[in-house]
Formats: structure tokens, sequence, C-alpha cells
């Protein structure tokens, strides 16, 4: 059977009209799904009784629950999804409380072909895409769904090597026919595809992170294989072409290493490259297993770095580091799941 979340409003016309219904029948489908959020057809109450048998032939909502949940001394929620057909294949999404905010990073692919020599995602290797879908199940079926205030595509895979999905998903999100949110409340990653980067800034209206990690190109290239085809300097530049056709927040996402990236001579070169550009930079600590050649810098230096910047003209924030006691860091739950399984 196939799955209604996901569908547009362009693919729930059509489903409409193949049921024998009036366009209009679309919107209404569409409120269900992404307004009123149901889990099955029949409480579709505003369409007739055979509208909705000839649904059920051939679709469901399509939501399906996390088969794991843990949960973190600090409120940090990391769920994780069987997204496999015929044999497990494991995702996961966390749900991050903080005051206010309510934050949920989702995972666009199983896995990621990216291979950025840190990341634990990376060391499972690439399965496949997500479907529009199965990125929004992640948003739809958590108990906080209702009460979450942002989302961030920081999760398992990168967003821009899976463009359509993410887009739709988007579109799903943000259109007044769908959830109705505001991009603002959005934030999507990339280590820097940029044919992918172009479609996002001109086809929503979301916010943009580039997962920057060192700035020197030959040291990057070191731990971030996508920095051959798309150096760094090239997606700044694809940056200043593109980015302030479209107005949004623009931030870089700096995992610190002991010794690797969090030295004067990173500053400086920070500083040179990202100084005049209007953006943020958010550091975050690394999150280490104990089996992997990366160590994380320590607060200290991390402090140290973000006074430097600040200094400097460049907005830089630490990120509060979350759910270390539940292996909040991409991909370290599904490593250990799959491992067991």
């Amino acid at each position: 059977m196939e799955k209604l979340i996901g569908k547009d409003i362009n693919e729930l016309t059509s489903i409409a009209e193949q049921i024998g219904q009036k366009p209009f029948v679309a919107k209404q489908i569409a409120h269900w799904l992404y307004t009123k959020r149901i889990h099955s057809i029949d409480e579709m109450s505003n369409l007739s009784k055979q509208c909705r048998n000839k649904l059920s032939e051939r679709y469901n909502i399509g939501l399906k629950a996390p088969i794991k949940v843990t949960v973190s001394n600090d409120g940090t929620k990391k769920y994780l999804f069987d997204v496999g057909i015929d044999t497990p294949e494991y995702i996961e999404s966390v749900y991050i409380p903080d005051s206010d905010r309510a934050t949920l990073c989702v995972s666009t692919q199983a896995g990621c072909r990216m291979g950025c020599k840190f990341c634990f995602t990376g060391g499972l290797g690439f399965h496949r895409n997500l479907t529009s879908s199965e990125i929004l199940n992640q948003i739809f079926s958590i108990p906080e769904s209702n009460t979450l205030t942002n989302i961030v595509y920081m999760g398992m895979g990168e967003p821009m090597d899976n463009i359509d999905n993410v887009l739709k998903s988007l579109s799903a999100m943000t259109s007044s026919w769908g959830c109705g949110w505001s991009g603002s409340r959005i934030t999507v990653s990339t280590v820097g595809l940029i044919p992918g980067m172009k479609r996002f800034l001109s086809e929503s209206d979301c916010h943009l992170a580039i997962s920057l990690h060192n700035p020197f190109d030959d040291e990057r290239l070191s731990i971030m294989p996508i920095q051959r085809a798309y150096p760094i300097s090239k997606v700044l530049d694809s940056l200043d072409d593109n980015l302030f056709k479209h107005q949004r927040r623009l931030s870089f996402e700096y995992i610190c290493f002991a010794g690797a990236n969090d030295t004067i001579r990173h500053a400086r070169e920070l500083v040179r490259r990202l100084g005049k550009r209007h953006c943020r930079i958010n550091l975050i600590k690394y999150h280490n297993d104990g089996t992997g050649e990366f160590i994380g810098s320590s607060q200290q230096q991390m402090e140290w770095l973000c006074n430097y910047l600040n200094d400097n003209g460049i907005r830089t924030t630490i990120r509060r580091s979350r759910g270390e006691d539940i292996m909040a860091a991409c991909g370290m739950l599904v490593a250990k799941e799959t491992k067991e399984s």
C-alpha cells in the first residue's frame, strides 16, 4: 500500500481524481494529514464513507512508530526507527528540549556516502535515500510532535544528496496546504554539495548550515572527502552568488578537535574567510566513543576560540552538548543496534 504522508498537493489532487472526487478533496486530505495529523483514513470525518473506503483500498496514512527510545538525564531523547522492508534498516532522530524550544534533529538518508572521517554515520556506509514520507514520519510519529518549535535536518545522511525528497518534505512542512510552518523554524545542513545547495536556496525559504570543521583546504580534505569535488572556497563563492538573493540565516557548523582545528592559526583563517560575511559559527563538542582517532577540544579551548571569533566580528556560540549519556551523536545508536541485531 502507498503512503499518504509525504504526498504534495498535486499528488493528492491526482489521488482524489482517481477515486472519483473533486480536486478540493485533496485539500481536505492534506488538512487531515498535515494539520490534524491523523493516524487512520477513517478519521477523515468530512469525507464520505465511500470516499474513505476507496482511499483505503490503495493507501494508508503511512505513520510508523519508532522501535526504541533512549532518554538522557538532560531530557534529550533519541528515537530509533526501522525503515527496512525485508530486513531491518535503522535510522535515528533526536528530540532536544531546551526551555521554550523543542527541536527535532531528523535524518535524510540511511547511512551516508560523504565519508567524513570523524562521523559515525559515515562509518556505516550508504544504504539509500529516505523518502519524503520517511523523513516526515520522524516528525509526525513521536509523542512530542505537536509541541515541536524547530526542526534541523542534521541527522544521518547528507540532505543535499537527497535533495528531491528533502525539498518535498520541506514543502509539506512550510506550505499553506501543509503544516504552514515558517521556514525560519527549519535549518538544513550540508557539507557543501553545491548543486543541491543551489536548489535548496531557490526552492525553499529555510535556513542553511554549512558543515565547515576546518578553514584550510588541505586539512579539510584530509577529514572531508567532499572537499575534493566542492572546495570550501567554491562553496563560499556559491553562497555569495546565491544566498543573498534569498534572505535567510547562514551558519557554519564547526566540530572542535584538540590541536587539529582549534588553534590560533585556524582562528585567524576563519576570520579571514568568514569575517566579511553575515553569518554565525556554532562550535560543537566532539562526541568520542573512545575508538576513533579524533579527540575533542577542551571546554577551555572552545571558550577561547569562541571569544576570539566574537572579538573579531563573527557571531559565535558554543552549542551546549546534549545527550552524551545516550550516544546522541549521529549514527552512534544505529551502529550499536546494527551490531547487536
